[in-house]
Protein backbone atom coordinates (compact mmCIF):
# COMPACT_ATOMS: atom_id res chain seq x y z
CA UNK A 1 0.00 0.00 0.00
CA UNK A 2 1.65 3.42 -0.81
CA UNK A 3 1.82 6.12 1.43
CA UNK A 4 -0.05 9.11 1.41
CA UNK A 5 0.62 12.47 0.57
CA UNK A 6 0.26 14.68 3.64
CA UNK A 7 -1.08 17.84 2.65
CA UNK A 8 0.78 21.53 3.72
CA UNK A 9 -1.19 23.25 6.66
CA UNK A 10 -0.89 27.37 5.92
CA UNK A 11 0.11 28.99 9.22
CA UNK A 12 -2.63 30.89 11.01
CA UNK A 13 -2.50 34.23 13.00
CA UNK A 14 -3.02 32.27 16.30
CA UNK A 15 0.05 29.93 15.19
CA UNK A 16 2.21 32.50 14.48
CA UNK A 17 1.52 34.49 17.66
CA UNK A 18 1.75 31.08 19.59
CA UNK A 19 5.47 30.51 17.74
CA UNK A 20 6.48 33.68 18.71
CA UNK A 21 5.18 33.41 22.00
CA UNK A 22 6.69 30.30 22.97
CA UNK A 23 10.54 31.62 21.52
CA UNK A 24 10.13 34.24 23.92
CA UNK A 25 10.22 31.90 26.91
CA UNK A 26 13.26 30.07 25.24
CA UNK A 27 10.81 26.93 25.00
CA UNK A 28 12.97 23.89 22.72
CA UNK A 29 12.07 23.72 19.48
CA UNK A 30 10.81 20.24 19.71
CA UNK A 31 8.24 21.28 22.47
CA UNK A 32 6.89 24.27 20.36
CA UNK A 33 6.48 21.96 17.32
CA UNK A 34 4.79 19.30 19.44
CA UNK A 35 1.95 22.14 20.84
CA UNK A 36 1.64 23.35 17.31
CA UNK A 37 1.42 19.78 16.14
CA UNK A 38 3.82 20.37 13.56
CA UNK A 39 7.31 18.80 12.45
CA UNK A 40 10.34 20.44 14.04
CA UNK A 41 11.84 21.19 10.69
CA UNK A 42 8.30 23.04 9.88
CA UNK A 43 8.46 25.25 13.51
CA UNK A 44 12.11 26.06 13.05
CA UNK A 45 11.95 26.98 9.15
CA UNK A 46 8.63 29.68 9.91
CA UNK A 47 10.63 30.77 12.82
CA UNK A 48 13.13 31.27 10.56
CA UNK A 49 11.08 32.83 7.66
CA UNK A 50 9.78 35.28 10.32
CA UNK A 51 12.84 36.30 11.78
CA UNK A 52 12.62 33.94 14.67
CA UNK A 53 15.93 32.88 16.41
CA UNK A 54 15.34 29.19 18.13
CA UNK A 55 18.88 28.58 18.46
CA UNK A 56 20.28 25.20 18.41
CA UNK A 57 17.73 24.50 21.17
CA UNK A 58 16.52 20.73 20.76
Amino acid sequence: MAKRAKKRRAWTAGEVRDLKAMARKKTPAGRIAKKLRRSEGATRQKAFSIGLSLDSRS
